[in-house]
């Protein structure tokens, strides 16, 4: 089984008060130097069989039409590679 990962982020005009907490608040638990965060979402879709270019359309034309809102989100899409047996995730 194959996995396509979705990743969904605000694009970089629209503003993000989500990250924007998350930056303010990391100094204060002892994280200093990250001077910009952006929160997004990730979907990870197992999928039946190889993951060839009609697939991956599939997954694209998903992503555009439900995953996202596009209007203020951008996303990748991409192929996971499968983590070898033992090693660490």
């Amino acid at each position: 089984m194959a996995r396509v990962v979705v990743d969904v982020m605000l694009k970089p005009e629209i503003l993000d008060p989500q990250g924007q907490a998350v930056q303010r608040a990391l100094p204060r638990l002892g994280f200093e130097g990250i001077t910009d965060v952006r929160q997004g979402k990730r979907f990870e879709l197992d999928v039946e069989g190889p993951v060839d270019d009609a697939v991956l359309a599939r997954v694209r034309e998903m992503a555009e039409t439900f995953l996202a809102n596009t209007v203020i989100e951008d996303f990748t899409v991409r192929v996971e590679e499968p983590a070898e047996e033992g090693a660490p995730a």
